[in-house]
């Protein structure tokens, strides 16, 4: 077993503190990773302080992990040491299921093994993310960081990048298509980035006129004000795709009127409850409200790969652990633009 440090919840109430705890040997198949920088997912704050009632402590939090690799077992073949890596949502899962089988890990049907606040299949021993100083995870569940993009803007890409990657590449989204993103922060702006380098017309839909400039600084082509009644009734059914980023419950129905026919709103942020949907609304104009989910490894490694070929990679704020409460209460107020990101140098201190 490997000594490691870290930041952990230790209850609900208390803010996160320093941790020392013991990492596996590598095995044959697993790769050793020295975390550079993790980056803060609002998971991170609602699995912490226990909002969803399924928090297991010790809790280290982090699922946006990328390091450089000081080890492989012996039966690696795609990473060696030296080589730049990341970690996302998930680091195991049962592997012979049709969802696994087909490479879309987030799906298994037994359950994906998480990052953190979760069990080894093993071992039943805790896993712990990447707000510390290393991680071993099995090679198929690690991708390759090319050398050419901003690591410390990579690490949101593992899980806000493929988050919204993922739904826009499943559902076509490209050339000719007018696609909306709703809500601006750490997904959204993603979703932007990705809408527009696929070549679709992206309309930013917000709540806020606030922020139609940055909109526009990431990619949008136009700002729908989702307030503005006019605005939004010059917008109806007029929408081939939307990607719905609002991180808590809402009511859909005005932005499923925006949907022309056999468009599809896919949720990505929503985990609560929602305001009940009109039917009318949707069958109508046969249109789809759907969900998605993070993506598989080898959909998280072509992501990887698209962002190095089109310079994208998130817009950060990097903090050091010791600033983790801090952060959390600016999450909450949603004072970020639009990603914190942990320098783990920091945990010397």
């Amino acid at each position: 077993m490997m000594e490691a440090i870290g930041y952990a919840a230790v209850d609900a109430e208390t803010p996160l503190q320093p941790f020392r705890f013991k990492r596996r040997d590598p095995g044959p198949s697993d790769v050793a990773i020295e975390i550079l920088f993790c980056g803060v997912c609002h998971t991170d704050l609602h699995q912490s302080r226990n909002d969803w009632g399924n928090a297991l402590y010790p809790m280290v939090p982090g699922h946006e992990i990328v390091g450089r690799v000081t080890a492989v077992g012996g039966s690696v073949t795609r990473l060696k040491a030296g080589d730049l890596a990341g970690v996302g949502c998930m680091v195991d899962s049962c592997r012979h299921c049709a969802p696994c089988r087909a490479k879309l890990e987030q799906y298994c049907d037994e359950g994906a093994t998480w990052t953190y606040n979760a069990r080894e299949r093993a071992t039943q021993n805790l896993t712990f993310g990447g707000y510390s100083d290393r991680i071993v995870v099995d090679e198929r569940f690690v991708v390759k960081v090319p050398e050419a993009l901003d690591l410390k803007a990579v690490a949101p890409l593992l899980c806000a990048g493929i988050t919204t990657y993922s739904p826009l590449k499943h559902w076509k989204v490209g050339p000719g298509q007018k696609v909306g993103v709703i809500g601006l922060g750490g997904l959204g702006h993603m979703g932007l980035k990705f809408a527009r380098a696929f070549g679709a017309r992206v309309v930013m839909i917000t709540t806020s006129a606030g922020k139609a400039a940055d909109a526009r600084r990431l990619g949008a082509d136009e700002v729908l004000i989702s307030t503005d009644a006019d605005a939004m009734a010059h917008h109806r059914a007029s929408f081939d795709f939307l990607l719905n980023t609002i991180p808590v419950g809402h009511d859909l129905n005005p932005y499923t009127n925006l949907l022309k026919l056999d468009g599809t709103m896919t949720l990505v942020g929503a985990l609560t409850e929602l305001a009940p949907l009109v039917g009318g609304n949707l069958i109508g104009g046969r249109r789809r409200v759907a969900g998605s989910a993070i993506g598989g490894t080898a959909e998280t490694q072509e992501m990887m790969d698209f962002c190095a070929a089109n310079g994208i990679v998130s817009d950060v704020e990097v903090i050091p652990i010791q600033a983790i409460a801090a952060a959390f209460d600016r999450l909450l107020r949603n004072d970020v633009r639009y990603r914190f990101v942990i320098d783990m140098a920091s945990l010397a201190a």
